[in-house]
């Protein structure tokens, strides 16, 4: 599979997996008791056949977001360890405490067992084992009852394997070996053929004594450099990821491709990691596996690079990073990793966090180490990541330029579905919060699954929100839309693209049907904390109108409109709310005021889209998209859509059929006007035309008639 993903160019590392757990799965304490393990049979059993159905289901192949039965904070932690007299130490992002599942006579570290503060999650590096909080109080709990002062780490009982899932962890495991076995050392290799390799990845001033110390090799067969993954308490083999390296044609620039084993969803090797020692208190975090590289060539510093770059720092890695003092983010040289860098500050400890700003004098390490400039210089010139509640311009006068400099970056992430709102809204933004409303049975949710999903397929981290229908349903018409093709009529298709679909970023709220906001906010603010999530889609607003206190339901919908707001801007993520219209006539287009509710979903929206239907028009071309607003740059405009019901997708009509009608912002009846008068245009000109034609041939027949 791998093999097939570098030979096609397919980068397959833009993407957040399933919440797996990284060595061993376990029962939360709502499932299973300590202390007993289930009878052979019974339960263990029963889980045993949900995962031995003929297709092979697995529990994690559904993205979907729960939050914990009861939120716990680090005060509630904090509270429990006390009153249990466990002796803690308060961390940067973990609570460190005593392993409970290593005799105390063999510790090595007294604070080996570390439980994250934002979600309660443990882990034990010892060990290895990990849970959840109340998992945690379980341990405690039997450890009290039955006075122990350790547990065996194999009272978390683990689910049963499929024989499906051995098999893959087998093959997997195989592949790794052989792959590793299989490559080369670049001490090995001639001393043309390591440059040409160098060349090829533009890394010809890394010199073969880092590449040793790194344990990077060179798998021939594909020219891909293999980056191994060390971990456990034995430092043990426990993935690869290959690399290669295609030059563009038009330019010099060289785009990676990278394929992991095992896949990127349990790949959580922090590269480099094997190489710190126990007493190191600073260290450069990095989102490539060649900068780290250049880092460490250049500064002699500790270095790391991050499993899945700018895209998610999974939180699980949070305990290894915790001996640091100082974390020091270069992620990459563009905006997007300047935004990864703050987002991703914020669950290390902003007091402990520098970051390199991006910049023309400070590229990527890699890059500077090729250009020859002092990375050191550029480590210590990075900017605190915490900041004071009041700034002058000087402190914002990088970040100015910053944006003046790089404005299609700054723009967001362009659609490659719908290239006509590329040129209205200039891209996807990041603490936008856009309103879309449409009429009853217009294809509301359709067409903004279609819109997520085009972004979800370009590494957006994606989170679902759908009360109005089952996520079961949802899915398959984002499945249909993926495959562009109706899977019903081609069910030996269903496992490729499937397959595929799993591999995106996207994640689903088990919610349906009325919830309470502070639930649903809650949920939000854990998964993007957990899979960094950059877009949410909430369908729809009426939904959550019915659970709050109070009778007015504008006050409750403006209520409502706040929260989302705020939680737009401070967790710096898109969200996308759906919000049914007033009912309107059947021949009347909708506007910005046919927003159910008062004037505040329109007010605090970055942008409103319309989708416009001519309910008595059934020729192709009745829907369309209106952009009402867009406080990026005041572009607003409206262009028509095809819908395909093979494929459940809104294309773009075919080229000379329809045009896109692009207006400045002014009021929407004045927009409608031009609208209106620029089409009519065309047919008044012909109608004149057509007139003279007809004046002219009646001329030319009186004046015959005279002659004769």
């Amino acid at each position: 599979m791998w093999k097939r993903l570098l030979s096609k160019g397919t980068a397959c590392l833009l993407q957040v997996g399933a919440p797996m757990i990284l060595h061993q799965r376990h029962f939360t304490s709502i499932c299973m008791r300590l202390r007993f393990r289930a009878p052979s049979g019974l339960q263990l059993k029963s889980c045993f056949l949900r995962h031995s159905r003929i297709r092979g289901y697995k529990k994690d192949a559904k993205y979907t977001v729960e939050f914990p039965v009861s939120p716990i904070t680090v005060t509630d932690i904090k509270h429990y360890l006390r009153s249990k007299d466990v002796s803690f130490h308060d961390g940067y992002s973990c609570l460190h405490i005593p392993s409970i599942f290593v005799e105390s006579s063999a510790r090595k570290d007294r604070f080996s067992l570390f439980i994250d503060k934002t979600t309660g999650q443990f882990l034990c590096k010892d060990t290895l084992v990990e849970g959840s909080w109340e998992d945690l109080q379980d341990c405690l709990e039997v450890m009290q009852k039955d006075e122990q002062d350790w547990l065996s780490p194999h009272v978390l009982l683990g689910y049963p394997e499929s024989v499906e899932e051995q098999d893959e962890r087998e093959r997997e495991l195989r592949e790794v070996q052989r792959i590793w076995s299989s490559s080369v050392p670049f001490s090995d290799l001639s001393e043309e053929e390591a440059q040409l390799i160098k060349n090829l990845f533009q890394i010809t001033k890394v010199s073969n004594a880092t590449l040793k110390k790194f344990g990077v090799r060179l798998f021939k067969s594909t020219k891909s450099l293999v980056f191994p993954w060390f971990g456990g308490p034995n430092s043990s083999l426990k993935g690869v990821k290959l690399l290669s390296a295609q030059q563009s044609t038009d330019t010099e620039k060289v785009f990676y491709n990278e394929a992991t084993i095992p896949r990127n969803n349990s790949y959580y090797s922090l590269f480099g990691l094997h190489l710190v020692g126990r007493m190191d208190s600073d260290v450069v975090l990095t989102g490539h596996e060649l900068d780290t590289l250049a880092v460490s060539q250049a500064t002699g510093h500790p270095s790391i690079a991050l499993p899945r770059g700018v895209s998610c720092f999974p939180p699980i890695l949070l305990p290894y990073l915790e001996q640091f003092r100082r974390v020091t983010l270069w992620l990459g040289d563009d905006i997007r990793s300047w935004e990864a860098s703050k987002i991703f500050s914020r669950k290390l400890g902003l007091r402990r966090c520098s970051l390199v700003r991006p910049g023309e004098y400070r590229p990527c390490p890699v890059e500077a180490l090729a250009q020859g400039k002092n990375l050191s210089n550029i480590i210590k010139s990075s900017i605190p990541a915490s900041h004071k509640s009041i700034v002058s311009f000087r402190q914002l006068r990088e970040d100015v330029y910053g944006e003046l400099a790089n404005t299609d970056q700054v723009a967001g992430v362009k659609w490659s579905r719908f290239p006509e709102l590329n040129r209205i809204l200039k891209g996807h933004r990041k603490g936008e919060l856009t309103v879309f409303t449409g009429p009853t049975g217009s294809g509301k949710t359709t067409f903004i699954s279609e819109l997520a999903l085009d972004l979800c397929m370009q590494g957006v981290n994606t989170l679902w929100g759908s009360f109005e229908i089952n996520n079961v349903r949802l899915a398959k018409i984002m499945l249909t839309q993926f495959a562009m093709q109706k899977l019903e009529e081609n069910l030996e298709q269903y496992d490729f693209w499937a397959d595929k679909f799993e591999e995106l970023p996207l994640y689903f709220m088990t919610f349906h049907g009325q919830q309470n906001i502070k639930t649903v906010v809650d949920t939000m603010q854990h998964a993007v904390y957990m899979y960094d999530i950059n877009h949410v889609i909430i369908d729809n607003l009426q939904f959550m109108m019915g659970q709050e206190n109070l009778s007015d339901k504008f006050a409750v919908q403006d209520h409502i409109i706040g929260v989302f707001r705020k939680f737009a801007t401070n967790s710096s993520c898109h969200i996308t709310l759906i919000i049914h219209p007033r009912k309107e006539e059947d021949d009347r287009e909708l506007q910005t005021a046919s927003i159910f509710g008062s004037a505040k979903a329109s007010q605090e929206a970055d942008n409103v889209l319309i989708l416009q239907e001519k309910k008595l028009v059934t020729r192709p071309g009745r829907r369309s998209l209106q952009v009402t607003k867009n406080r990026f740059d005041g572009d607003v405009g409206i262009f028509p859509l095809d819908f395909l019901k093979s494929s459940l997708t809104f294309s773009t009509p075919i080229k000379g059929q329809h045009k896109l009608r692009k207006v400045s912002s002014k009021a929407e009846n004045e927009e409608v006007e031009e609208v209106v008068k620029k089409e009519k245009a065309p047919k008044a000109a012909k109608s004149t035309q057509a007139a003279k034609n007809q004046e002219s041939k009646t001329q030319n027949t009186k004046q015959n008639e005279a002659k004769e």
